[in-house]
């Protein structure tokens, strides 16, 4: 059974850091990863992404150059690094996977998602 679980949400203030983590059990994670989020009467968006294998990453435009997904596949955990936040960017993250080894930017394509954790960027 695939599960994902996120953590390293919380509250931040504004130009701060955080590092969120998502572990995968129930398959190797060899499948790419994908990081939404959610603010508060808004849709999911897309944030990032990294494939299998090459690795190859993706970022949304609103978080480019502010943030840096990675993927320990020992771990078995994909981590999201995110600095220079902004009160904007508070949400609930989810992390997700299409089973597929490429990136999809269409969250229709996710099949499998974990339950989120909320980040709160405030002073």
């Amino acid at each position: 059974q695939v599960q994902l679980v996120e953590s390293g949400g919380g509250l931040v203030q504004p130009g701060g850091s955080l590092r969120l983590s998502c572990a995968a059990s129930g398959f190797t994670l060899d499948y790419a990863i994908g990081w939404f989020r959610q603010a508060p009467g808004k849709e999911r968006e897309g944030v990032s992404c990294i494939s299998s294998g090459d690795r190859r990453t993706y970022y949304s435009d609103s978080v480019k150059g502010r943030v840096t997904i990675s993927r320990d596949n020992a771990k078995h955990t994909v981590y999201l690094e995110m600095n220079s936040l902004k009160p904007e960017d508070t949400a609930v993250y989810y992390c997700g996977t299409d089973r597929t080894l490429y990136c999809s930017s269409r969250e229709s394509d996710y099949s499998a998602w974990g339950q989120g954790t909320p980040v709160t960027v405030s002073s």
